[in-house]
């Protein structure tokens, strides 16, 4: 090998050295914590050592500066490996990592933010090579910079279909500055893995997908070395051939050890043993400074160039109104990013891709991939990610989106097609438990325009809303209500119709808030009044506007859902009321699995069309005088 430095043996000394004291500290954690994962921390100690003291061009006192190689402890049980190499590095002391699992430590059973060293929550397996496909398609297409990315993965995991999706994605956009450490150990939580130590035919599977395979003896330095310090021309995959439980003799390659903590007498004896294994070395190693190429980036304050163009009673659907948004936040900064799921078309993320070429990654249809990717990219505060598909295709990436909040991720998500209003479609690509499922996001803000200036206001308040953004949006064109100098804010609801005679305060959001107004203008004729509230943000709810308006209303509410009841507007609106008295809240929503049918006919057969709600409000009416 041509650029193939052999490292000289006081190097490889000194590498086994630090491989030995990740299994001592590791070991010690454990059983200090009664909690963790120490023999799949055994089997990668090597890899660790040699990827950080030997590969790795970073900062060590500077974890998260943007010209570092990434890390993505994919396989994040071996978190208290992770831990201990970064007391090798010097950032941490190895006192602290005695706190490990404690209630006020920042080290946690599986890494987490929290820690400089870690960019994303990993620990829910097979996403980890997903991330890393994203922060490597940033550093290859973005930042056009040196930095590499180094995804450590468990055999137990490359079941999962995400893995698999990550795979085809890097390999398709050529991620030559992507590599893959896969620990081939053999055994998982309670089986052994389905290809146990058949390296060759995860070398195969590697190939098939378009990567460059070396098969490594994970014990070996000198082996690592050279497998990690080849040339690159298209992603590479070490598949690394451990030994579960290595230098813990009575758990080595031995199943029912693993998540279990080595009991007191038995670490001191293994640390002891250990410790003798450690040579005398005058060398100490330090990692590679990175290369100072990756260009700044700031996404801060950023705004639309100009106030939204439309005309009152234009009609636009907010799915179009989407992608036209995102083009001219695109406009304003380079950083904005988007990424679909071949459903561009549909999504009208097209209109992006058409305008920045450039900034466009199609992710195809792998929608767990593509919520990877877009943290990856999104990862560093590099880029500013928007990323669309059908609000039902989010469901199946429901275990990215809690990684996403867990990690603090900045991502921002668009579901079209959402509700009854996708029409003949039928139901399977209808996105009727969205909302339920985006609520239960700790860190979520959900965005759910009626009309096109909302829709832009949405994508421009999404642009510098931390945490997880979801942008709810319908496929049948609707009419402009809300004038272009509109100020709108997250958690801020609209008042869109009223009256001092109000009887009923309907709260209303996208296609429903038009039947609404439609429902109010029919009621008028027969001379009653209801007042319409679009709450534009489902989360934060503007509980104190609905309540407000409430009270001028005798308290009676109705909500208006192009969605299922459970989870939906009504139950966020419940969930407000539920201690306060005076308000007597009736819900509206789908009651159970739809049918193909045109938008209208649907809304009106499952009763959130302008009839239905008209209909309801009469009936609040009647019950109030009778209940006199």
């Amino acid at each position: 090998m041509e650029d193939y430095h052999k490292p000289d043996q006081q190097t490889v000394q000194a590498l086994r050295n630090i491989a030995n004291r990740l299994r001592i500290n590791s070991i010690k954690a454990t059983t200090a914590a009664g909690s963790g994962h120490p023999t799949s921390c055994c089997s990668v100690a090597e890899i660790m050592s040699v990827l950080f003291f030997h590969t790795m061009k970073y900062r060590p006192e500077d974890p998260r500066n943007f010209n570092n190689d990434r890390f993505i402890l994919s396989k994040g049980h071996a978190a208290p490996a992770l831990y201990s190499m970064w007391v090798e590095t010097g950032f941490l002391k190895e006192s602290e990592l005695l706190s490990l699992c404690q209630v006020d430590s920042t080290l946690e059973g599986h890494p987490t933010p929290k820690q400089q060293f870690v960019d994303v929550a990993t620990g829910s397996l097979g996403q980890g090579l997903g991330v890393a496909c994203g922060m490597a398609y940033t550093g290859k297409y973005f930042d056009k910079s040196s930095y590499r990315v180094y995804c450590l993965l468990g055999d137990g995991e490359m079941s999962e279909g995400a893995v698999w999706e990550a795979m085809s994605f890097a390999s398709y956009y050529q991620l030559d500055n992507l590599v893959a450490i896969m620990d081939i150990n053999r055994l998982g939580q309670s089986d052994p893995a389905p290809l146990q130590h058949h390296v060759e035919k995860y070398q195969k599977r590697c190939e098939a997908f378009g990567w460059h395979a070396i098969i490594v003896d994970g014990h070996s330095v000198e082996e690592l070395c050279k497998a990690l310090s080849q040339p690159r021309h298209q992603p590479t995959a070490i598949i690394a051939k451990t030994i579960k439980g290595k230098g813990i003799p009575a758990a080595e390659d031995k199943q029912g050890w693993h998540a279990k903590p080595l009991p007191k007498d038995m670490a001191e004896m293994v640390v002891k043993d250990l410790q003798s294994r450690i040579m005398n070395s005058s060398k100490h190693l330090y990692p590679g400074a990175p290369m100072e190429d990756s260009p700044p980036v700031s996404l801060r304050n950023i705004r639309m160039p100009s106030a939204p163009s439309y005309k009152a009673g234009e009609k636009i659907s907010t799915r179009k109104a989407y992608g036209m948004a995102l083009a001219k936040l695109g406009r304003y900064n380079e950083r904005v990013v988007a990424l679909d799921g071949d459903t561009n078309n549909l999504t009208y993320s097209e209109i992006f891709k058409n305008e920045h070429p450039n900034r466009f990654v199609e992710c195809y249809i792998a929608q767990q991939n593509m919520v990877s990717v877009a943290m990856g990219c999104a990862a560093r505060e590099r880029n500013l990610v928007f990323a669309s598909t059908l609000a039902s295709f989010f469901t199946r990436a429901y275990d990215q989106l809690r990684m996403a909040a867990i990690s603090e991720s900045c991502i921002n998500l668009c579901g079209s097609h959402c509700g009854l209003s996708t029409g003949e479609e039928g139901p399977s690509l209808m996105g009727l438990e969205d909302v339920a499922m985006f609520r239960a996001l700790p860190t979520a803000t959900i965005f759910y325009p009626c009309d096109g200036v909302s829709t832009e206001k949405a994508v421009e308040l999404a642009a510098t809303t931390k945490g997880v953004c979801y942008i709810r949006t319908s496929r049948q064109d609707c009419a402009i209500i809300y004038n272009s100098n509109e100020d709108f804010h997250v958690g801020q609801a609209k008042v869109v119709y009223q009256s001092k005679e109000d009887q009923v305060t309907v709260v209303a959001a996208g296609v429903t808030l038009h039947e609404a107004l439609a429902a109010a203008e029919h009621l008028k004729k027969e001379r009653i009044s209801v007042r319409v509230i679009d709450p534009f943000t489902i989360k934060p709810l503007d509980a104190k506007t609905i309540m407000d308006h409430a009270r001028a209303t005798r308290g009676r509410i109705l909500t208006v859902e192009d969605h299922y009841y459970e989870g939906g507007l009504g139950e966020a609106v419940s969930s407000a009321m539920v201690n306060e008295s005076g308000f007597s809240v009736h819900r509206l929503a789908v009651s159970h699995v739809p049918r193909s049918g045109k938008p209208h006919e649907l809304l009106k057969i499952y009763g959130i069309d302008r009839d239905a709600i008209a209909q309801a409000v009469r009936k609040m009416l009647s019950t109030s005088t009778n209940a006199k």
